[in-house]
């Protein structure tokens, strides 16, 4: 598996930042190449180890970290990603392989030793992380996302807006019960680049009233759980 590690943050954004915000990214980027009506559903099943290591490492600023997930995009079961994002510090990768949706109900159901029959480092990691770290899949977060990209410094900036969060049994189910876990109209920015951020997005992005701090979706939605 390739790496690359990027620059990456998130902050929590108002209302009247994100419409400040769509317009002038409207304006200077390019909307994804997924995004054919500006946008996109995205669900993701998260996994958490026995003593949830991967939300206490977030809440506990833990430079370097990492968390399994499984993803798809507007309900469409036919492609979905196993994906493990890594974090050390402000740079982030992610590693990711296709599997299947029979494979998604089979480890919901708590079983696994069907990926050690895959020729995939990733799958056979999960496996390893399953059975020896206790890893097993926790909630169901889901969202909807603008994605905006710039080419030089390959900046991808998003939007993400009415996140929710749903049982891990309902992952397949098109239109779940959900628990909305941040006010209506607020929203999170989110910016990842390769080596440097271009002037113009970074004046493009401040905005005012912008909440401090990072904002982990995986966190939010476990934490009404507790």
């Amino acid at each position: 598996m390739s790496i690359q590690w990027r620059h990456e943050f998130k902050h929590q954004i108002n209302y009247s930042d994100y419409l400040a915000l769509k317009q002038r990214l409207s304006l200077t980027c390019q909307h994804d190449n997924h995004a054919s009506s500006g946008g996109y559903l995205i669900r993701s099943l998260y996994f958490d180890t026995w003593d949830d290591s991967a939300l206490y490492d977030k809440l506990n600023s833990v430079s370097v970290r990492e968390k399994f997930r499984i993803r798809c995009y507007n309900n469409d079961f036919s492609l979905i990603k196993l994906e493990k994002k890594s974090k050390h510090n402000a740079l982030s990768n992610k590693c990711k392989t296709l599997i299947s949706a029979d494979d998604v109900r089979r480890l919901i159901k708590g079983e696994n030793k069907f990926l050690l029959d895959r020729d995939d480092q990733l799958c056979n990691e999960l496996y390893a992380k399953m059975q020896f770290s206790g890893l097993t899949p926790v909630v169901v977060v889901d969202y909807y996302r603008e994605p905006f990209v710039y080419k030089p410094g390959n900046v991808r900036v998003t939007l993400d807006r009415d996140i929710r969060s749903v049982a891990v049994k309902d992952f397949f189910n098109s239109n779940p019960p959900s628990l909305p876990i941040i006010e209506q109209g607020m929203a999170v920015l989110e910016v990842k680049y390769d080596a440097f951020l271009p002037d113009l997005i970074r004046d493009i992005i401040q905005v005012n009233n912008r909440k401090a701090g990072a904002f982990s979706k995986y966190a939010a939605c476990r934490m009404p759980l507790f």
